[in-house]
């Protein structure tokens, strides 16, 4: 590798056969045996499908990751983003050796540290400052030098009042933050992040955000974060790749892939959204972005008129109580506006029923824009949450902020009453 190139990543790939622990069968695993014996090809590797959860495929066979190349350099943050079922979990595992790739060659300098799943590497029963002890030590760190980062993980934290109490009895929360705090701070070459730190509030992802950039900018150490926040990943990554169905698709500047990712059928789907495995009971079970004439589209002009149509199952139980919600959010994360129905003011008993909203003719700015549903109980029950299914945007069809291109007028514009009167 060059003297610069901490990861390089070439030709990976990663096969899985559906529905079994393992390889599958005692005579798959002796046609693999026999095949390395005669110097050939592992005879499997010749089949299987692209990874598209939304289909059904043919084989049993299927390439979560497929032909993955790139490098990153040292002291440089690279984002992985890409829609749900894209390979992007699969890779960093890869990357953090939890599994081996089925081909392909990774070469890497350093030490890699992983923050893959809530409480990835700690042990339940023993306490916070045992686990701080256990996380050094897989890393290759002497205890001398796990005790001396000790009194600044247990404050980055915030969990020194439970640092000597079972991670077992820890919250989500709490374990995310140790558990981050933990991998920030021992010193790893490599930080390899999965979307964990959505589980952490608003305070602590802010403050893990800024670490994150003090450990790339200031200390000279690589950061792999994958993440649905478009937001986050612009403001800390200097290059970002794009997977779709186990393969790169795009590979570039970080604001040139999110646009990349959400230009494209990537995120747009057509806006439509249909729920393979429904509950039996209450659940959302489609989602579409329909136009005037009814038509599922992800497309509108400034003008038209835009529908988002929500077909759901009510049953008795929630049928006082139940709510549905949904937040509009531009590509910067910015929520732009939110509306929220009790159900009781529509509906009189259960059923299924498509419950259609109108948006405000003339007020979204041409932009691109995702919707956030919420279906639930408030304060009890949530029954189906969708963040990244639905996609849509507004196109320039002649707003008076045309001649402005390149300037961010944000998302909303409104008919004002404006007035003008002579001294």
């Amino acid at each position: 590798m060059e003297k610069d190139i901490i990861l390089k990543v070439e030709n990976l790939s990663k096969q899985y056969r559906l529905g079994l622990v393992g390889t599958g069968t005692l005579g798959h695993d002796l046609n693999r045996w026999w095949s390395r014996i005669r110097g050939k090809e592992d005879p499997y590797l010749k089949i299987g499908e692209s990874n598209d959860r939304s289909t059904k495929g043919n084989s049993d066979y299927v390439w979560a990751l497929k032909d993955i190349n790139f490098e990153v350099k040292q002291g440089e943050v690279l984002g992985i983003i890409g829609k749900n079922g894209a390979g992007k979990s699969t890779l960093l595992k890869i990357l953090s050796k939890v599994t081996g790739p089925t081909t392909g060659e990774i070469k890497t300098k350093g030490r890699i540290a992983s923050l893959l799943e809530v409480g990835t590497g700690f042990h339940p029963e023993m306490t916070g400052k045992e686990n701080v002890f256990l996380n050094g030590a897989i890393l290759g760190m002497t205890k001398m030098e796990i005790q001396s980062k000790m009194d600044e993980i247990v404050k980055f934290s915030g969990c020194e009042r439970y640092i000597d109490t079972p991670v077992k009895r820890y919250s989500s929360g709490m374990t995310v933050r140790l558990a981050f705090a933990v991998a920030a701070h021992l010193d790893p070459d490599i930080l390899v992040i999965d979307e964990v730190l959505a589980v952490g509030d608003a305070e602590f992802q802010k403050k893990a955000i800024g670490k994150m950039q003090d450990i790339s900018n200031s200390d000279g150490r690589t950061v792999l974060f994958v993440s649905h926040n478009m937001a986050a990943v612009k403001s800390l990554c200097s290059r970002a790749i794009v997977l779709q169905h186990g393969t790169t698709i795009f590979e570039g500047d970080t604001h040139d892939a999110v646009d990349f990712y959400l230009k494209s059928d990537v995120a747009n789907d057509i806006a439509h959204y249909v729920n393979e495995t429904p509950e039996s009971g209450s659940d959302i079970l489609e989602v579409s972005m329909r136009d005037k004439n009814n038509n599922i589209t992800g497309l509108f002009g400034f003008d038209d008129q835009i529908t988002l149509q929500v077909k759901l199952r009510i049953t008795e139980d929630i049928l006082e109580y139940g709510s549905l919600g949904f937040r509009i959010k531009d590509k910067n994360e910015r929520t732009v506006f939110s509306s929220e129905i009790n159900l009781n003011e529509f509906v009189k008993k259960d059923g299924v029923y498509f419950s259609n909203i109108e948006f405000p003719k003339s007020v979204l700015l041409p932009n691109d824009y995702r919707v956030i549903i919420g279906y639930h109980v408030p304060n009890k029950k949530k029954i189906r949450s969708l963040f990244d299914v639905i996609n849509f945007r507004i196109e320039e069809t002649g707003t008076i902020f045309h001649k402005y291109k390149g300037v961010d007028f944000g998302c909303v514009v409104l008919d004002c009453k404006w007035s003008m009167i002579a001294d």
